[in-house]
């Protein structure tokens, strides 16, 4: 996609949703570039939080996480939501991180989000209740927004996609080699070990479906093994909103993979075709065209383990021409998506502005923020 197009007048009234989650499988050496070290990656869903909602030249509460090169994500969400006007509608909702963001945000109640989850190599990264509360939690919400409204749900998930990956293969999709994350070069050897080692645990050989509907696994038992938290109020939400003709644009890459999975997996057969029509994944280039992984291919085989066609849309925004280092590290294979970034630019692109402008005022408040 390139180049300003016709404004979609449903995607004037969109509501923006961001879920914060924690896993301890981000605590892993060498699986996530979302925060240097381990320590770092306890605040990043908070830092994210605070810079998409008070802006580059807002006070920082919890300073951004050192990365190995770029800048936030979080970034180009904001001056989307920022530029079109969207702030006051954002809801950001903490499942239950180690740091609470310092600025309004909706906390669940203990059931639903006490802490994070565990590493996903132990097999027991949720408790099942914790995991029926959250899909009930999601399908409720889904039930109250207006259909007419459309949704735009994003995450921050340091680690999740890791957690991605072992849903996807818990629940018999081949995903080992085409689920990205925010290295430069994405750890598919690390994080299938850790995959396997919890399906094992949890008793869940992977590619073995086991019991369930029409012969498919169960998600519940998946996601409590490993999974995290964002995963089924994300998919409960969207399955719930989308059952009563509501269009819902998932905003990322392989961990909103992971959610359309779930939410396939938990609708009936019949439903299953209208559903995938009315929710589309939406991402950045530098996730579409990364050579490390391979997001069409990925949902290929989600389409064809459940008998539907996933829509995948790709914005545009490319910070090619951007004066920023940090911008340009995008191009370079560094950070690539998260914070809703590619589900954002899409919305930008839909209501008739072009990525080149996007790419301009990203790049004027980059430098706000690198300043401060």
């Amino acid at each position: 996609m390139s180049g300003p197009s016709a404004v979609e007048p449903l995607w004037q009234a969109v509501r923006p949703v961001l879920l914060l989650a924690a896993t301890a499988t981000a605590a892993v050496e060498g699986i996530s570039a979302a925060g240097s070290t381990p320590a770092s990656r306890r605040s990043t869903a908070a830092a994210d939080a605070e810079l998409l909602v008070q802006g580059p030249l807002g006070p920082r509460p919890h300073a951004l996480p050192p990365l190995p090169a770029g800048v936030s994500p979080a970034l180009i969400s904001r001056v989307v939501l920022e530029s079109l006007g969207l702030l006051e509608r954002l809801l950001v909702v903490d499942l239950g991180c180690p740091i609470a963001p310092a600025v309004p945000h909706l906390r669940l109640p203990a059931a639903e989000g006490a802490g994070a989850a565990h590493c996903l190599s132990s097999g027991r990264a949720l408790p099942p209740q914790r995991v029926r509360a959250l899909l009930a939690r999601g399908a409720l919400w889904g039930s109250r927004l207006p259909p007419a409204q459309p949704l735009l749900l994003a995450e921050c998930v340091p680690g999740g996609t890791t957690t991605a990956l072992g849903v996807l293969r818990g629940l018999g999709v081949e995903a080992d080699g085409l689920v990205s994350g925010s290295l430069r070069l994405s750890a598919h050897g690390l994080k299938a070990r850790l995959v396997r080692q919890g399906l094992a645990a949890a008793g869940l050989a992977a590619g073995c479906p086991g019991p369930g509907h029409e012969g498919k696994r169960d998600p519940i038992p998946v996601l409590a093994a490993v999974g995290d938290p964002m995963q089924p109020l994300a998919a409960g939400l969207a399955l719930a909103l989308a059952r009563r003709g509501g269009t819902v644009l998932l905003a990322g890459g392989s961990q909103m993979a992971a959610v359309l999975a779930l939410a396939l997996a938990l609708a009936a057969p019949e439903e299953r075709a209208g559903l995938a029509a009315r929710i589309v994944l939406a991402t950045t280039a530098w996730v579409a065209e990364e050579a490390e992984s391979d997001l069409a291919l990925l949902l290929q085989r989600i389409g064809a383990h459940w008998g539907v066609t996933p829509r995948l849309e790709v914005a545009g925004l490319r910070f090619t021409a951007c004066r920023s280092e940090a911008l340009r590290d995008y191009e370079r294979g560094y950070v690539k998506e998260g914070v809703g970034a590619g589900g954002f630019a899409l919305l930008w692109q839909r209501l008739g502005h072009s990525p080149e402008a996007l790419a301009r005022a990203c790049d004027a408040a980059c430098r706000q923020l690198l300043g401060a």
